[in-house]
């Protein structure tokens, strides 16, 4: 016990120490992180580090699927939910049957393996080339699509892959019964975890305690995962719904208290999981490496590369027929949602990274079938799933930057973000306004002190004073002197509160409370600064 809880001491060290590389480079964290876990994997001395695919299925995925659905915009989801499913849906079950083509014709696969094998590879990841499109700047819409994708997607790739899998045991599969049993599954899923997403909300508010909401709101993405996987669907589509009902009915239900101690906390649950994931993958080399001496590495690398070039030919082949026919053939689809620029088309089918719940399920492959005899293929489904995913990782995601900077994006989220923030200070400053009006009701109907009066009025004002009339240089300048001369005064205030608590004036409790209230304030100026954005 022990040692484990060393190694799992040294893998946090590993992590943050990679993060800090990362910064410092420009790369993305996942990519670091699994080159870095494979280097580990073979230094003399490290123990061999499993990744067991239950715990990624089970344990791993359900927060992550949650806490991206929370963070997403329902009304935005709504708004790009063609494209959405076209890539969740539509995009996957594409390369899916390209794989299964390929690998067939090509290297002889049979097409049940095939399947198998294109289910487990079609699935692109969202962790590692959202950081990087975030980093760049790119177009909100790109990161709408991107995101909703990297949500739903897997679970149309796990609901294939049972499928595969069971036509493999089995011998049986009947498509039309496939289908049926697919749409039962999403719509059952739909309203399953919409249910949990009231139930939880419900309790939530019931218990009015920070720290047992945010424990409730823990629970609440494995209950909605966990029992429709057990019942043979994904729990990816009820985990996205219950994400989703949260994020849109949340904000008027959850304290302040809760919504700030659980952003702190799921920030670092996610960052946790996340960093740790793609290391452990990295770690996975070792053992396939192993396993690779009783493979000729000529068929290893013939599959892996032919796997590799069809996934991300596969997407490209979709992205662009799957933009432009819509349009072409709904006039009320191209009046609706104008044909977006072939640059942005062009980056979403650039983005096609493959992650670890590709290997996940690739390492869940059962060792057996039911008759006893050795699962086919396993080993080299092992061998392409972690080639693809280290092709696509370090290939697509290094290349990735030059490819956005080249398109002009970049350029293109630089205008939309000054755009935003504009609309951002105009919301703040109409808020304001809208409780100055009702304070003005307030004061008609109560009998209120001139003295109360005067300190609700003089925090309105100094809360607007803070606002800068808009991001054009001049106006810009002076409230960004005002915030860091704000913060000077913030830290000067410290140490005075430290010097009295030092000299025996003031006790400890006292600090913090006033502690506290300055980190508040200075956590409220980082919130609410508006950096110069370079034109």
């Amino acid at each position: 016990m022990e040692a484990k809880f060393q190694i799992f001491l040294t893998l946090l060290g590993v992590l943050a120490g990679t993060a800090l590389v990362a910064r410092r480079t420009d790369i993305a964290p996942a990519i670091l992180l699994l080159l870095v876990g494979i280097v580990l994997a073979f230094v003399p001395g490290m123990p061999s580090l499993e990744l067991p695919p239950e715990l990624v299925l089970l344990v791993v995925l359900p927060p992550l699927i949650y806490s991206a659905s929370v963070a997403m915009s329902w009304r935005e989801f709504k708004a790009n939910l063609r494209p959405i499913i076209l890539l969740s849906v539509g995009c996957v079950i594409f390369t899916a049957f390209m794989v299964a083509t390929a690998t067939h014709y090509l290297i002889g696969l049979p097409w049940s393996i095939g399947f198998l094998l294109g289910a487990i590879v079609a699935p692109p990841d969202v962790v590692a080339p959202l950081a990087i499109a975030r980093r760049l700047g790119m177009p909100r819409r790109i990161l709408v699509v991107l995101e909703g994708e990297g949500l739903a997607n897997d679970a149309t790739a796990l609901i294939l892959y049972r499928f595969a899998l069971a036509a493999i045991t089995t011998g049986l599969f009947s498509l039309p019964k496939a289908t049926g049993t697919f749409l039962v599954i999403v719509a059952g899923e739909i309203a399953f975890g919409t249910a949990v997403g009231w139930l939880s909300l419900r309790a939530r508010r019931r218990a009015r305690d920070p720290q047992v909401e945010i424990t409730l709101s823990l629970i609440t993405p494995y209950l909605a995962y966990w029992i429709p996987e057990h019942f043979g669907g994904s729990g990816v589509i009820a985990t996205v719904a219950c994400g989703l009902y949260m994020s849109w009915n949340g904000p008027l239900l959850i304290s302040a208290a809760t919504r700030l101690q659980g952003i702190f906390f799921w920030d670092l649950i996610i960052y946790l999981i996340e960093g740790l994931l793609f290391l452990l993958t990295g770690f996975q080399m070792r053992s396939l490496y192993e396993k690779s001496k009783s493979f000729p590495l000529h068929d290893i690398l013939t599959a892996t590369v032919l796997v590799a070039v069809i996934v991300i030919v596969a997407r490209f082949v979709w992205v662009f027929p799957g933009t432009y026919l819509p349009r072409w053939i709904s006039r009320r689809v191209s009046e609706r949602d104008p044909l977006p620029s072939w640059r942005a088309v062009f980056v979403v089918a650039f983005t096609g990274v493959r992650g670890a719940v590709s290997l996940a399920a690739a390492l869940a492959l059962p060792l057996t079938l039911p008759s006893g005899d050795a699962f086919p293929y396993r080993d080299l489904i092992l061998f392409v799933a972690f080639g693809v995913i280290f092709v696509t990782l370090v290939g697509l995601g290094l290349t990735l930057p030059p490819v956005v900077r080249w398109l002009g994006l970049a350029r293109d989220g630089r205008s939309e973000h000054i755009a935003e923030h504009e609309q951002e200070i105009a919301a703040r400053r109409e808020a304001l306004n809208a409780a100055l009006k009702s304070l003005d009701a307030i004061t008609d109907d109560r009998e209120l002190s001139d003295e109360v009066i005067k300190l609700l009025r003089s925090r309105h004002e100094i809360r607007i004073n803070q606002l800068p009339d808009s991001l054009n240089p001049d106006t810009h300048d002076v409230s960004a002197t005002g915030t860091e001369l704000t913060r000077e005064l913030i830290a000067s205030e410290r140490k005075f509160i430290h010097m009295l608590l030092r000299d025996g004036k003031i006790t400890d409790e006292t600090r913090r409370r006033i502690e506290r209230d300055l980190d508040l304030e200075e956590a409220s100026l980082a919130n609410r600064e508006y950096r110069r954005i370079p034109l």
